[in-house]
C-alpha cells in the first residue's frame, strides 16, 4: 500500500518512518512538510494512504485535505488529542497519538491491511477523473465529512460556490459547477443543468416537465429539473 508522511516536525516524520519499516505491507512513497508540498507529492505519487499532521504552520491537514480532489485513506497523526473526536467526525479512517506507539501503530496497519482485502477499491477512470468508488473530503466552516461519491444525490450551483446532497446534509464547497463536471465520471453523474449534476444511481421517477424538460426525482423525494437542452441527452442515457 502506497502512503505518504506528512508532518512539518522533521523527527516526526522520520520516527513515524523507522516504526513503518516493521509493516512492509506500507510502502512509503514520499514526505512533506508542509500543505503544499503534500499537494505536490499526493499529484506526483497518487498513494492509497496519508499519515497526516494536522496542525502545520499556515494550513492545516484539514486544509490540506479540502484541496484534494479525490482523498486518500487518511490517518491523522497528532499530539493534540482534542482533535481526536474531529478527526472521527470526518471519518478519518483512523488516529494515531504522538509519540506514536508501536503496538497502536500495528493495529492500525492490520485495520489497513483487514480493509483492502474486503474492499477492491476501484480504478479512476483515466484523464484524471474522480470513480464512483472514490471518497471526497467536503469542509463547510468547521464541519467536515469524508463522503464517497455513490453516496452523493446530486451537486447544485449556488453563486460561487456547490451546495452537496448526500445523508441529511447540505455542506457548501467553494468550486464551480462546470470544474467539478469536468472531475466526474459521465458514466455515473449527468449535468442535468447549469445548475444541478445528478448522480444517475438515485434516479428513482422521470416525469415530462415545462417547455419540454424533465423533471427526475431521486431516492428520498429529491426532485431535479433536466432542462429542455439536456432532456434528449438525459432520455438517452437512461435508454428511455
Amino acid at each position: 500500500m502506497k502512503a505518504v508522511v506528512i508532518d512539518d516536525e522533521r523527527l516526526a516524520r522520520k520516527e513515524l518512518n523507522s516504526l513503518l519499516q516493521a509493516h512492509s505491507e506500507i510502502e512509503i512513497v514520499g514526505e512533506a512538510a508542509n500543505v503544499d508540498e503534500a499537494l505536490e507529492v499526493i499529484d506526483r505519487e497518487n498513494p492509497e494512504l496519508i499519515f497526516l499532521d494536522i496542525q502545520m504552520p499556515e494550513k492545516t491537514g484539514f486544509d490540506l485535505l479540502a484541496e484534494l480532489d479525490r482523498a486518500p485513506l487518511v490517518v491523522f497523526t497528532t499530539a493534540y488529542d482534542q482533535y481526536a473526536i474531529k478527526a472521527f467526525e470526518v471519518n478519518a479512517f483512523d488516529y494515531l497519538l504522538k509519540p506514536i506507539d508501536p503496538e497502536r501503530l500495528a493495529r492500525v496497519v492490520q485495520k489497513l491491511l483487514d480493509q483492502k482485502h474486503k474492499e477492491a477499491r476501484a480504478l479512476a477512470p483515466t484523464g484524471g477523473q474522480l470513480s464512483y468508488a472514490d471518497q471526497v473530503f467536503v469542509k463547510d466552516g468547521e464541519k467536515c465529512w469524508f463522503v464517497k461519491l455513490e453516496t452523493i444525490r446530486y451537486f447544485e450551483s449556488d453563486g460561487n460556490y456547490i451546495k452537496v446532497y448526500f445523508d441529511t446534509v447540505r455542506p457548501m464547497i467553494h468550486k464551480s459547477l462546470n470544474a467539478l463536471d469536468e472531475k466526474l465520471d459521465d458514466k455515473a453523474f449527468f449535468r442535468a443543468s447549469r445548475k444541478h449534476i445528478i448522480n444517475l444511481s438515485w434516479v428513482e421517477k422521470i416525469e415530462p416537465w415545462f417547455n419540454g424538460g424533465l423533471m427526475v426525482e431521486l431516492r428520498g423525494g429529491d426532485k431535479v429539473e433536466v432542462s429542455r437542452r439536456q432532456a434528449s441527452k438525459f432520455k438517452e442515457r437512461m435508454s428511455l
